[in-house]
């Protein structure tokens, strides 16, 4: 995150007013917010601390010494210091003349242990699961935050246009994504990816060539690759890239916390014709599939219509991987953190609404063979949709 870079008061404020409204509606006194992303989405600060948000008045940020008693310097974020959180429960009372009866947590996140202290320190209240709210209010992206998921757009067109130029044979996956990755880190993002799902390590490189494309394992994910090392079994790994043939290029970056995910195919020479065929189809499925978007549509339609396109193409088979090992979802939502909700899957009735961004990502594995696949973000806008992400939709033969 760039020194200078700050959430504006405006938008914290909007922020915290719309997740008073939602909890409200859902019966909630007030909420904690423990998990750092989450944090810094609600206070525009990862100071150590703990976020508490009733569902009427002020909230408060409660900063542990030594670390300051200013989260910053937004005059929405009222700060209290202190050196332990058995002092949480009288500061409230203090503050707010009760004890909050019915509590919102991050149970999606949040460990046990630490859930079981927050219980033994409110014990006449009841702690409640306040997961869906946070996420909801974070779903729907404000123009502020879609401008800067559009700087980081404009960051990956530069790194893949670098790419083109610059890749060649003999290199390997994990050379290659460092030459990648270090073109970037010139421009300021960071190489952290966020992601809230416990099995999952963030990673930038998802590179993967030939016969690795086709390669399962251990992500969520149509085709892992071969990783570094059984320790680490997926994204870029050794193998060395060759001519005329299949390499896909999946890069995951955030910058000023906000994420960008994009794939696209790139050959040296000549790709295969039937590859290319099939790289044709995932672009094919991907803007039919766009065509589609508009709020008041569900994820689940969006899904079945682009296995509609898979099938009308005759890619069904590989369509997000292979016969029993395919995977649900063809997108996923996008911001703070690289996988959010909602999730365009198959029986998801979220229906889309206007801010709501997405990583759209139909791909073809076909295993011990080849990946072939395409994936950009885009935001739902009040008629349609427009793309965030300003990488060509096209193989890159260079």
């Amino acid at each position: 995150m760039r020194p200078d870079f700050k959430v504006p008061d405006i938008e914290i404020g909007r922020r915290n007013s719309k997740i008073q409204t939602a909890l409200q509606d859902a019966g909630f006194d007030g909420l904690f917010i423990v998990q750092h992303v989450d944090r810094f989405y609600f206070t525009g600060t990862t100071l150590e601390g703990i976020y508490y948000i009733p569902s009427k008045g002020e909230a408060l940020m409660f900063v542990f010494v030594p670390y300051g008693a200013t989260a910053n310097d937004s005059p929405e974020l009222r700060s209290v210091p202190i050196r332990s959180v058995d002092e949480i429960p009288g500061i409230i009372f203090e503050i707010y003349g009760h004890m909050p009866s019915r509590i919102g947590f991050e149970f999606d996140v949040i460990p046990v242990n630490r859930l079981e202290m927050y219980r033994n320190l409110f014990a006449s209240s009841t702690c409640l699961d306040g997961s869906d709210c946070i996420r909801n209010a974070r779903a729907v992206k404000s123009d502020w935050e879609v401008s800067q998921m559009e700087k980081t757009g404009r960051l990956f067109r530069e790194m893949f246009e670098y790419a083109s130029s610059v890749i060649r044979p003999g290199l390997s996956e994990m050379v290659f994504a460092g030459m990648m990755e270090s073109f970037a880190g010139e421009m300021s993002p960071a190489a952290s990816v966020k992601v809230r799902d416990i099995h999952t390590e963030g990673y930038p490189w998802h590179i993967l060539s030939g016969t690795n494309g086709g390669r399962l394992g251990l992500l969520d994910s149509p085709s892992s690759g071969a990783g570094t090392s059984a320790a680490f079994p997926c994204g870029a790994g050794p193998r060395r890239l060759k001519t005329n043939e299949p390499i896909m290029i999946d890069f995951a970056f955030e910058m000023n916390g906000y994420h960008m995910d994009v794939t696209r195919m790139f050959s040296m020479g000549k790709m295969p014709p039937d590859v290319m065929r099939v790289c044709e189809g995932a672009i094919e499925i991907h803007n039919e599939t766009l065509e589609r978007v508009k709020p008041g549509v569900t994820a689940d339609e969006l899904f079945r219509h682009s296995e509609i396109v898979a099938e009308r193409l005759g890619l069904s088979e590989s369509y997000l991987g292979p016969p029993g090992k395919k995977v649900s979802f063809v997108g996923h939502g996008i911001g703070l953190e690289l996988v959010e909700g909602p999730f365009i899957a198959r029986g998801r009735n979220d229906r889309l609404e206007p801010g709501m961004t997405f990583a759209l990502e139909p791909k073809m594995v076909f295993e011990g063979k080849f990946a072939a696949g395409v994936e950009s973000v885009f935001v739902v806008t009040d008629n349609g949709h427009r793309l965030i992400s300003q990488v060509p939709v096209k193989v890159f033969v260079c």
